[in-house]
């Protein structure tokens, strides 16, 4: 769907997916790369290099494609457009990542030690959350 408004090379495939489901959906070059092969495969899309990057362009048959299922297809992206705007827990983690490698990296043991309780507390009532309980690891 994306491909037939414009080509677009993977990151940018990635950023536009991530850009119309407001952050919710952030694909990986690992999920991302893959399927686009599979679609060359089939003969959806062609990759040409431009400048060192691969620029991916729907063919006739996968212009064809996309039209043959544009009434009876849902827009995937519809669904993110009425929900409320989402909560960055992707870049809060990221932030969590660097602070605990930090931590790893210079940190003194009784350090490593208080970061690796606070950690398995965090996770605990992440979970804890999921299953409506109480929210204090302690409880």
């Amino acid at each position: 769907m994306l491909l037939a408004e414009e080509p677009m090379h993977g990151y940018q495939l990635m950023q536009a997916i991530a850009d119309r489901s407001g952050g919710r959906w952030t694909p990986s070059p690992g999920a991302i790369y893959p399927t686009i092969n599979q679609l060359e495969d089939e003969g959806l899309v062609r990759v040409t290099a431009e400048a060192g990057r691969k620029l991916v362009t729907l063919t006739d048959a996968g212009r064809e494609y996309v039209e043959g299922r544009r009434e009876t297809s849902t827009d995937p992206f519809a669904g993110f457009a009425s929900a409320e705007p989402a909560t960055d827990l992707r870049g809060l983690l990221e932030e969590l990542h660097g602070a605990t490698r930090q931590v790893g990296r210079s940190g003194s043991e009784e350090q490593r030690a208080a970061a690796a309780k606070i950690l398995a507390d965090a996770r605990r009532s992440i979970y804890l959350l999921l299953a409506d309980g109480p929210q204090n690891p302690e409880a």
